[in-house]
This record gives C-alpha cells, sequence and structure tokens, in this order.
C-alpha cells in the first residue's frame, strides 16, 4: 500500500511534469520555439472586454445580465426548494439552508450585537449570496467560451461596473433608511447641523455680538463637518461598486493570463483562488453594508 508522503510526491512530480509540457507545448512555448502550438494547448492571448457585451445584436439584454437572472433564478429556485416542505427536524437541502441562515445571523453578529441583527440580515445576507454566486458561476465551464455573434453568451455579472454600482446604490440607500427609520429627522442632522447657526442669529439680534460671532464659528465648524459626512456618505457608493468591480476583473484577467501562460495545473490553482476570492468579496461588501448601518443606528439605541 503507498504511503500518503509518497502519493503526494507523486502528485507533486506529475503536476510539475504537466506544468512543463504545458508550457513548451502551449502558445507562449511554441513562440519561443518558433513552431505551432499543440492543438489541445493552444490558448489565445488574454483579452479582456469592460463593457458589457449584446450577444442578442440590438436587445438591449447584456452578456452580464443574463448572468445576472441566471445566478437570481438559482438562488431564488434553491430557497424555494428548501421552504417547500418545511420539517421540524430539517434534513437535506433545507438543512443546508438552514445552517447558511445560522451562519449569516452568526456574521452579523458579531459585528453589530445581539439583538440587532435580525434588523440588518434581509439585506446583508441577500447581497452575500448574491454577490457570491455571482463570482462562483463564473467559474463554470460556458462562462466567456460560448459565444453569440462574436460576443460570450454570459459574462461574470461581477465585472459589470453597472451591476457593482447598482448593488452600492441599493446598500447605501438601506443603510440610510435604517438610520432614518431608527432616529428619525434627528438622523439628518448628522448631515445638517445649523443648530448653532440659529443659534448665533438669535445672539445678534439679541445685541450679544460675542456670543453672536463665538456661536456662529462654532456653527460653521458644524456645518463644514455634515458637509464632510454627506460627501462620505456619497463616496460609499465609489467605494462599494470600485472595489467590487476591480477585484473581480483582476481576477479574470489573472485567471487568462494563467490560462495562456501555462494552460494545464497552474489555472486550477487560480480558479481555486477565485473562488475563495468571491467569498472574500461578498463577505466584505456584506459585512461593510452590515457595519455601516449599526454606525447609523447606534446613536439612537445609546
Amino acid at each position: 500500500m503507498i504511503s500518503k508522503g509518497r502519493l503526494l510526491s507523486l502528485v507533486a512530480i506529475a503536476a510539475v511534469v504537466l506544468s512543463v509540457v504545458s508550457f513548451l507545448g502551449g502558445s507562449v512555448g511554441s513562440l519561443i520555439a518558433g513552431r505551432e502550438p499543440f492543438a489541445l494547448l493552444g490558448v489565445g492571448p488574454p483579452h479582456v472586454e469592460v463593457p458589457p457585451g449584446h450577444p442578442f445584436g440590438a436587445l438591449p439584454v447584456t452578456n452580464t445580465l443574463l448572468a445576472t437572472w441566471l445566478s437570481s433564478s438559482i438562488l431564488i429556485a434553491i430557497f424555494l426548494l428548501a421552504t417547500r416542505k418545511v420539517k421540524l427536524v430539517p434534513s437535506g437541502l433545507q438543512n443546508a439552508v438552514e445552517y447558511l441562515c445560522e451562519f449569516g445571523m452568526g456574521f452579523i453578529e458579531e459585528m453589530v450585537g445581539k439583538g440587532r441583527e435580525r434588523r440588518f440580515f434581509p439585506v446583508v445576507m441577500t447581497v452575500f449570496l448574491f454577490v457570491l454566486f455571482n463570482a462562483w458561476l463564473s467559474l463554470l465551464p460556458g462562462f466567456e467560451t460560448v459565444k453569440l455573434n462574436g460576443v460570450p453568451l454570459v459574462r461574470s455579472a461581477n465585472t459589470d461596473i453597472n451591476l457593482t454600482l447598482m448593488l452600492a446604490i441599493v446598500c447605501v440607500v438601506a443603510v440610510e433608511y435604517w438610520g432614518l427609520k431608527a432616529r428619525g429627522v434627528e438622523y439628518l442632522k448628522t448631515f445638517f447641523d445649523v443648530r448653532r447657526i440659529g443659534v448665533a442669529v438669535r445672539h445678534l439680534l439679541g445685541g450679544r455680538i460675542g456670543d453672536g460671532f463665538a456661536s456662529l464659528f462654532y456653527g460653521v465648524i458644524f456645518a463644514f463637518v455634515g458637509f464632510l459626512e454627506l460627501l462620505s456618505h456619497g463616496v460609499r457608493i465609489l467605494s462599494f461598486s470600485f472595489r467590487l468591480f476591480g477585484n473581480m476583473t483582476a481576477g479574470v484577467v489573472l485567471t487568462a493570463v494563467a490560462l495562456f501562460l501555462v494552460p494545464l495545473v497552474l489555472p486550477t490553482v487560480f480558479y481555486g483562488l477565485e473562488a475563495l476570492f468571491g467569498v472574500v468579496q461578498a463577505l466584505i461588501f456584506a459585512g461593510l453594508t452590515a457595519v455601516f448601518g449599526y454606525a447609523a443606528v447606534n446613536t439612537a439605541e445609546h
């Protein structure tokens, strides 16, 4: 019986041999040797289209939109099947979905505290699953390779700036809604605090010139701080959208480069990293939404 160490050594040797053969027989090796690449290993140079493609010509349906519909349909189908016949003692798909929801509740609770996680769970968990499924589905065979009218039929939705911008707007609007619902009109004073300017006007009209100018000075400072706070909330949209778009697009480019350089073995490593990056990006996007939401409502609860 072969030992575990010997088996790992054989696997490592096989991987190295396949990588060398893949490199020498692939596009880069053939360019160095001045010959045609092997048919199985001939991969074109990486070419990434940033704008989404239109596989149906004049129809306003992009390949990233199709990927979005696909991931949304799969998510909806999974949860419908899991909750179709709910059992007191879960099993199968229901058990997996309940475990996933418990994980999400625990993840949010660690950031916002016990008792507050239910407020953020629907939006945060939906964003997490949507980003994750878009990332993982793009690793399936057919994405970027099956073409219609010379354009990939489906492409990773996370590499479309329109999608990431939409997600960012939804999350930021949800944060502002949570803050406004928890704190009411008081929440607006975070951005438009003109109370001290009003006090300054009253002091000046009452003849208290010194107090009036002092209050006016502080009022201008508070108004400027409110403007900066408003600006920071708007910048969140850009940071949200470009973080996800940049990281996922970079992953696609790296995988394409690895596939061009060494068609066998090495791309498998990058596919594994892409699956991990999908989880990380989904956690970051959802986690920041929960943190910003907690910051928006926290003042009202203490």
